[in-house]
């Protein structure tokens, strides 16, 4: 593997550094942005290894937050021309550590003075490579586990005995199954072999870190390979056992794929945030358990499966700390996933559909929706003209401003508490909503004169609140 492009180096670190060569210090850039810049691909963060103590560092720079100092780490900013406040940079203190009582933390930090020390502490080894930035030829690269190697050779193996890697951090298994897909890297055996052996250590890992490792998988080229490592190593056991009954589901005759294989290729397929993908995913999760048999058709049906996979979605995701609005976006999808259009559908059809799917979520849906033809590996090119034609028919739908939510009436309900001289409340809510399902039906209907007059007609037909016990204007 040819030697790093260091000319991609900020200049604002390579002075960083400079500043403490000239107090009598080393440093290294360290760690995944030495692995990225190896193999040519952007650094997104830059970290340095120093022999310099933290209060030693902070007395080099002038601008330093002491944001883990516990553990060795200060933060540098490094002012530069057009950025008064400069760019931030995390430098540590060569360091060994001790045990790892809650599997996540080293219980103490010892600083050492030997960089090779220092890079014996962490997980893999494409990830316990040094750079000098100040030297040069054979003197720049510091790699005494032949990271480069297994850059080279596209394998991710664990620094030394990768039970005692496991043992020390749960959540390293986790990285492990996530570098497989960000990298394109296939395991190594041993690396692999060690991780179900750790699963003890892995459950101390707290459900915000393991959300934060599935985003961040989702951001791969092939996410699925990411959670086959899970599933075969048994992390999914513990986080989200919800997703392992579709392991070997047979499905129907429109599939080539179980339900967990189809799953995988649809979010491989998905283009979309890390969320969107999630919801591929996740989407035929209730499947397994609304499989059954049908003597009519010799096959497997599964209705309802997009309902029941929401209700199991909501838990699992609440579980692992995504947040309320993520949680929503996913359920939705998931619930409404199924596209069902044919070219029969009335205009009044395509709006009620897009009301129950929502305009701001239109994007998401035809994403997955593509995906999950795409992941089904059949004869998908009918269903895709489908699908491009619902999108030309809602595009005309929603370029005319047809009505599809109250807001787009051309009454409110202060107009009609004005008009009518009725009180705020479910009722009124009830009558809105009935205006809006007679206008979808006939959007010429959206006239605030005709609005109105219907309006005094529906009134008299609608229940009192009281015989509505809970009922809630939507």
């Amino acid at each position: 593997m040819s030697a790093p492009d260091v000319s991609t180096i900020p200049k604002a670190l390579l002075d960083l550094c400079a500043r403490l060569r000239e107090k009598g210090f080393r440093s290294w850039i360290v760690g995944g942005c030495v692995r990225d810049l190896i193999r040519g691909a952007a650094v997104a963060d830059w970290d340095v290894a120093t022999s310099a103590h933290p209060k030693q560092v902070m007395r080099c720079f002038q601008h330093v937050i002491p944001t883990g100092i516990q553990h060795g780490t200060v933060t540098v900013h490094m002012p530069h021309a057009g950025k008064p406040h400069g760019d931030a940079y995390e430098v540590t203190t060569l360091r060994g550590e001790t045990t790892y009582s809650d599997g996540r933390r080293p219980d103490a930090v010892v600083f050492v003075d030997d960089i090779v020390a220092d890079l014996a502490r962490r997980d893999f080894t494409v990830n316990a490579i040094a750079l000098d930035p100040l030297a040069s030829g054979d003197a720049m690269l510091i790699d005494p586990f032949d990271g480069r190697g297994d850059l080279r050779r596209k394998v991710l193996r664990a620094v030394g005995e990768a039970s005692e890697r496991f043992a020390e951090d749960g959540l390293r298994a986790l990285r492990a199954a996530r570098f497989v897909a960000s990298l394109e890297f296939e395991l190594d055996p041993k690396t692999a072999a060690a991780i179900r052996p750790s699963l003890d250590t892995y459950r101390k890992v707290s459900a915000e870190r393991v959300r934060e490792e599935w985003v961040k998988a989702m951001k791969a080229k092939r996410p699925s390979r990411a959670f086959e490592v899970m599933r075969e190593h048994g992390l999914l056991e513990v986080s989200a056992p919800e997703l392992l009954p579709q392991v070997g589901c047979a499905q129907n005759k429109w599939h080539r794929y179980d339900v967990w294989q189809h799953a995988l290729a649809c979010v491989d397929a998905c283009a979309g945030d890390p969320i969107l993908r999630l919801s591929a995913l996740l989407h035929d999760v209730g499947k397994p358990k609304s499989r059954a048999f049908s003597d009519k058709t010799q096959d497997f049906t599964f209705y309802e499966h997009e309902r029941m996979g929401a209700e199991i979605v909501e838990p699992l995701l609440a579980r692992l700390r995504f947040s309320t609005d993520e949680r929503q976006r996913i359920s939705h999808l998931v619930r409404h996933h199924l596209v069902c259009y044919a070219p029969d559908w009335t205009d009044a059809a395509v709006r009620r559909w897009v009301q129950r799917i929502g305009r701001e979520r239109l994007e998401d849906l035809y994403a997955l929706n593509e995906a999950d033809l795409r992941g089904k590996d059949r004869d998908r090119e009918p269903d895709l003209a489908a699908l491009a034609s619902l999108k030309g028919r809602v595009a005309e739908i929603l370029a005319r401003g047809e009505a599809l939510s109250v807001r787009d009436l051309r009454v409110d309900g202060k107009l009609l508490m004005q008009r009518l001289g009725m009180p705020p409340g479910p009722k009124l809510g009830m009558l809105l909503e009935r205006l809006l399902d007679e206008v979808v039906e006939e959007p010429a209907r959206n006239d605030e004169a005709a609005l109105l007059a219907r309006a005094a007609e529906i009134l008299p037909t609608l229940p009192d609140s009281k015989t509505r016990k809970g009922a809630e204007p939507r």
